[in-house]
């Protein structure tokens, strides 16, 4: 056994985490292959190589996934130290470059030269679709405002579906649940984010991000646009660029009146948090959200005003309420705060409720100590404490929009 153990420990110095072995990065200009700096890494690679997300065969293992900055252009390279075929005959390491072929569309450049070549080749690269929005935002570093413009493209223009292909690729690294879509279905909208800079006194276009958008029919003759996928790549977080892409689209689709209202696809909770901050953006100055009406409760004038003016559905105005409702009230005053705390809870409650009429029903089939274990289960006091912390949590995260208002 002790031989099988150090055969083990052996082997598994050939693990590598993908994580840490894609290192990924936009390029500009051609030292930026070399800097350091620039390289971001992937936040998931299951899809890719298992839930545990290993590569097995390798030492220093590098997967160089290289993209030019606004077509995309790819260079892919494997590169690492040793293999463990090297020392084991009959142990094989991953075929790691046919995984990532899996992922990435063909026409990808393996050498360096090449890339180079795909580099000068950006001074031609314009963005597709048309123009929806154009806004700057302050580059400490630089000192100077960064000029960045949001389009509206389909497949019908040219090289955008190529294009696309390569672009859709970054989903698979950073979003968790990630697919590709069917892009020969019509009902699909996308949105992209582009910046513009400066190269040797051209402008040139860098990627930023992108949305796409699923179009459902209602009936009998409305549609609700459904976001499904929405990615703003690593070197550009943190910078409001996702905001400004969800209010255009937003904008987009309310100027159409077959617009019935505007979802998303399985939220995560990050856009959870960044739709909250564009509704309410979008809704604080609608009469029904006045100061005065704030205090007098969630009313039928909300649902219907940010409903036909903004397509926004009852569920998220009651979010956009609770939140310009903590803005207008006084939390240091005991009699403002709970009210606020009162009517809040009143909501959180429901799914409490729910499950108390179901325990109801199952007095009537079921055994007494079957009833007891259900019960222990929804103790009343748990309750409590749950509903408490549910509380906390939603107002602590109603008071980060609040705060992102104020200073946007």
């Amino acid at each position: 056994m002790a031989g099988l153990s150090d055969m083990e420990k052996k082997l598994a110095e050939f693990k590598c985490d993908t994580n840490e072995a894609i290192k990924m990065k936009l390029v500009r200009f051609p030292e930026d292959i070399e800097d350091e700096s620039m390289t971001f890494n992937p936040e998931y690679s299951h899809q890719t190589f298992g839930d545990e997300e290993v590569a097995f065969g390798y030492k220093g293992l590098q997967i160089l996934l290289y993209y030019t900055a606004g077509n995309l252009s790819t260079m892919f390279r494997v590169k690492y130290g040793s293999k463990v075929s090297d020392k084991f005959d009959l142990v094989q390491p991953d075929d790691v470059e046919s995984k990532i072929q899996e992922i990435i569309p063909p026409g990808f450049c393996c050498g360096t030269d090449d890339f180079i070549s795909s580099l000068e080749k950006e001074v031609n690269f314009k963005p597709f679709g048309t123009v929806l929005h154009t806004y700057t935002v302050h580059n400490e570093e630089a000192g100077e405002d960064i000029t960045y413009q949001i389009y509206k493209a389909d497949m019908t223009c040219p090289g955008f579906r190529e294009y696309h292909e390569r672009l859709q690729t970054f989903l698979m690294w950073f979003i968790e649940t990630a697919s590709y879509i069917d892009v020969d279905d019509e009902k699909w909208d996308y949105f992209l984010v582009f910046e513009k800079y400066n190269k040797d006194g051209a402008t040139l276009f860098a990627t930023v991000g992108y949305m796409t958008v699923y179009n459902y029919y209602v009936y009998p003759d409305k549609t609700r646009p459904r976001v499904s996928q929405m990615l703003i790549l690593p070197p550009f977080q943190g910078e409001g660029h996702g905001a400004q892409l969800l209010e255009t689209v937003h904008r987009y689709y309310i100027s159409s009146p077959k617009i019935l209202d505007i979802t998303a696809e399985d939220p995560s909770e990050n856009f959870v948090r960044l739709r909250d901050f564009v509704l309410v953006k979008l809704c604080q100055h609608l009469p029904c959200f006045s100061p005065e009406k704030l205090l007098c409760g969630f009313s039928q004038e909300m649902i219907s005003e940010s409903q036909q003016k903004l397509k926004i559905n009852k569920q998220h105005a009651r979010r956009v309420y609770e939140i310009l409702r903590l803005r207008a009230i006084d939390m240091s005053d005991a009699k403002q705060s709970k009210a606020y705390r009162l009517e809040i809870k009143k909501r959180l409650v429901g799914p409490y409720k729910k499950n108390q009429r179901e325990m109801a029903k199952m007095r009537r089939c079921l055994k007494p100590e079957e009833l007891t274990n259900q019960m222990n289960h929804i103790d009343l006091n748990t309750q409590h404490e749950q509903l408490e912390e549910s509380y906390q949590q939603l107002v602590a995260e109603y008071r980060r929009i609040v705060e992102r208002l104020a200073q946007a």
